[in-house]
């Protein structure tokens, strides 16, 4: 099973932007980097098994590519990404810092 994720490999960590913080304390909703290969239910896994806390909902996003340009010539600046919005049982929280 060489194409399986380990559940530590899962999550690679935390987006911390004025967005996400808002997130956290107005709706419990904490933003990841994921891998590319994780589904929702792995992300879900991995939430509850490293933060000790009860996920209610995932979604997920997957970031495109940043392009430049140099000359005529395009390149990719920035490689595509995925986003994971984890929404965590009310009263819960996660020290993403701590």
């Amino acid at each position: 099973m060489a194409g399986e994720i380990h559940i530590f490999d899962v999550i690679r960590r935390p987006v911390i932007t004025e967005k996400s913080q808002l997130q956290i304390d107005d709706l419990n909703v904490y933003t990841f980097e994921v891998d590319l290969r994780a589904n929702k239910p792995m992300i879900q896994e991995a939430v509850e098994i490293v933060f000790d806390v009860d996920v209610l909902e995932v979604r997920t996003a997957i970031m495109p590519a940043k392009m430049g340009t140099r000359g005529r010539r395009r390149y990719i600046r920035k490689k595509e990404w995925k986003k994971a919005y984890v929404t965590v049982a009310p009263g819960q929280q996660i020290d993403l810092f701590g």
